[in-house]
């Protein structure tokens, strides 16, 4: 069952509300949005039945309802978790949905979470790589994780757009180029340092992009971990095992065999980007992986039946 894990959904109203909060909507062409109208769905079914894509885990990109006001943030959670939903009772096999939730704001955060899993039927929840300037696994949101963790829940993490909140990046107009894959290794690196998956072990967490550089600085990060976490007694690496990488890099085949050599195939899971890689990109995004000269067996794990067994999902 071919399941892309990282696909993106834009209807009006979402769209509509994040840019008038004030976010970066500049990396969302007028081509992506219309998600909901008859023609886009029609669009988007074909892009998936020529890539031989069965169906697609929605999520928001990197419009969080992440907002300082805590009835804003309510709102533009409950907002996007209903539009998601209506369109997955819509389409049941073809799609599922990654829920949102109004952190930094604890208490409604763990209300919503539980209306979109338990009354909406959501797949999991999404989470950004960064809550309003800190850290997701900020030492405030640990109730958060111990629901999810008691749950067994998927939680697929995404950038936010803003450049590890470093001007260096953000003032050169980096944060989509380079600030993206940064966050994805931030969040990682975060991770190993709270000690999040030793502590919560039920956790199944997706990060994109294979982590960013993750796969290049690993070695680094577990030789610098007497500085940065030195009460640990877990390794970085085993850490990273834990988790699952999927494989939206734009078709580059010799960065999938380094992560699939850093990784192993069985923490790979097919992801696309999707809207943003559509048509010829989209099937570019599957092919590669069985272009990639990885050992008999292992795109087919990549493909097919990783991300199905993660979510719960395989036939």
């Amino acid at each position: 069952m071919r399941i892309d894990v990282h696909a993106h959904y834009f209807p009006a109203p979402l769209f509509e509300r994040f840019a008038r909060m004030g976010g970066d909507i500049s990396y969302i062409s007028p081509a992506m949005l219309g998600g909901g109208t008859a023609h886009e769905i029609e669009a988007r079914l074909a892009n998936m039945e020529a890539v031989g894509v069965e169906m697609q885990v929605l999520s928001v990109s990197s419009m969080y309802p992440y907002y300082e006001r805590e009835s804003d943030a309510v709102d533009a959670a409950r907002e996007a978790n209903d539009l998601y939903a209506e369109l997955v009772a819509r389409y049941p096999t073809r799609f599922k949905a990654f829920a949102v939730t109004p952190l930094p704001h604890l208490d409604a955060a763990l209300k919503e979470l539980a209306r979109a899993m338990d009354t909406l039927g959501m797949a999991g929840v999404t989470v950004g790589t960064s809550v309003m300037n800190r850290s997701t696994v900020d030492e405030a949101f640990e109730p958060f994780y111990a629901e999810l963790n008691r749950r067994g829940a998927v939680i697929f993490v995404h950038p936010v757009g803003l450049g590890v909140c470093s001007p260096l990046i953000r003032d050169y107009g980096l944060s989509w180029s380079i600030g993206a894959p940064f966050e994805d290794t931030t969040f990682v690196t975060h991770v190993i340092k709270r000690r999040i998956l030793e502590r919560y072990p039920r956790l199944k967490i997706i990060v994109p992009h294979f982590g960013g550089a993750l796969p290049l600085v690993l070695d680094r990060i577990e030789r610098t971990m007497r500085i940065f976490a030195p009460d640990n007694k877990e390794s970085a690496t085993a850490t990273v095992k834990r988790m699952w990488y999927d494989t939206q890099v734009a078709g580059r085949p010799e960065i999938l065999r380094y992560a699939h050599a850093v990784f192993g195939a069985e923490r790979l899971v097919f992801g696309s980007d999707f809207p943003l890689n559509r048509g010829d990109a989209y099937l570019r995004a599957a092919n590669y992986i069985r272009e990639a000269g990885l050992p008999a067996g292992d795109a087919e794990k990549i493909l097919d039946h990783n991300a199905a067994r993660l979510l719960g999902l395989e036939k």
